[in-house]
């Protein structure tokens, strides 16, 4: 499964800077409102350390890493909700995505225009939250209309739905994300049917100017982070401009670039990471000749359910897994190392999947 997380904000925050940036797409960016129209959809590579020290050992013939795709949706405007800005167009792509990457402004440039002509990151979002809870309000006031009839007729499940949506309802009328509900496993899994933008998890982007970078924060970005504790959503620092220099270059050049400004990484590899525990994602390995590649499940996912990931035909056939542990496999110098010290294990039906498990399938259909 692929990560697909939709970048928003307002026009002008940068989001397409950082969106070419991480994914090196080539999106138009200009200081103008709506230079985004048609979504873009980037994909970049999950970078992960334990592929290339696993293709170390094994020397397949191919290396498949993780992937993530990033949606650059066009700005938001106030009354999105209402049609303004071709606001309808571009929240019906926010839909389509799992999670939402809300880019802030927190950074002071007077030649970078503000579509409010003031840098005010907590009114920024206050916009962009607004219009996505009215969004929600609108369509779940429809779809609780056509639910009321079959709950009236005494259907149990309908009945079920519509105390559950009314909550949400009465939150989002409130000016309260879907998310802010606190629901059961079962009612959470009612509500995706209902396809709720504010039920999606968030993580704030806060793009900071090059002279904050070496902190990482400044007076905006703290104001955010206390935002995004208090709503229990997740907030990270990035400097767009910094990141676009940085994808221009060679992997050593960005290396020594990186160590000037006094970081150990690029933005990209927190984003991923970010992204992965908004997400409560995790990788498993599959290792042999032909390819090393890394699969992205949920935490808590069973062997099973990790087969299916592959081809649903393993998940249906599943008989067993063997499983080596990252750890092991490198410690061991491989599968033949790990067998021979015991290392490698037989899992069935039931065993929960850790991160880094390198795994291989027994089925059949």
């Amino acid at each position: 499964m692929a990560i697909r997380c939709g970048i928003v904000g307002l026009p002008n925050v940068g989001k397409s800077t950082i969106f070419n940036a991480i994914t090196q797409a080539g999106a138009e960016s200009a200081n103008y409102p709506f230079c985004t129209i048609e979504p873009n959809v980037g994909r970049v590579d999950v970078p992960d350390q334990r592929l290339a020290d696993l293709a170390s050992i094994v020397k397949p013939n191919r290396v498949v890493p993780a992937y993530t795709e990033f949606t650059d949706i066009a700005g938001l405007v106030e009354g999105a909700s209402k049609g303004e800005g071709l606001g309808n167009q571009f929240l019906a792509h926010i839909r389509e995505t799992e999670a939402i990457v809300h880019v802030v402004r927190c950074f002071e440039d007077e030649n970078v225009t503000h579509v409010r002509n003031v840098v005010d990151p907590l009114a920024d979002i206050e916009i962009i939250n607004t219009e996505l809870a009215l969004a929600d309000l609108e369509s779940l006031e429809r779809q609780l209309d056509k639910i009321q009839k079959k709950a009236r007729s005494g259907d149990k499940e309908a009945q079920k739905i519509l105390g559950t949506g009314q909550r949400v309802l009465d939150a989002l009328a409130a000016g309260n994300p879907a998310r802010s509900v606190s629901l059961e496993q079962e009612e959470r899994e009612m509500c995706r049917a209902f396809q709720l933008i504010t039920q999606k998890p968030v993580l704030y982007l806060m793009n900071i100017s090059e002279g904050d970078v070496e902190s990482g924060q400044n007076e905006f970005t703290r104001t955010v982070q206390d935002f995004a504790h208090r709503e229990n959503s997740l907030a990270l620092s990035i400097c767009g401009t910094i990141e676009s220099e940085l994808s221009c270059l060679s992997a050593d050049e960005a290396q020594e670039f990186l160590t000037s400004l006094g970081l150990r990484e690029p933005g990209l590899n927190r984003v991923i990471r970010e992204s992965y525990q908004l997400l409560n994602l995790m990788t498993f390995f599959t290792a042999g000749v032909q390819e090393v590649r890394a699969w992205t499940i949920p935490r808590h996912s069973t062997a099973p359910e990790a087969a299916g990931v592959i081809h649903t035909d393993m998940q249906r056939g599943f008989i067993r897994a063997e499983v080596i542990s990252y750890a092991d496999f490198i410690g061991c110098k491989g599968e033949s190392g790990a067998k021979e010290a015991g290392k490698l294990r037989l899992e069935g039906k039931e065993y929960q999947v850790q991160d880094g498990d390198v795994m291989h399938f027994r089925f059949n259909v």
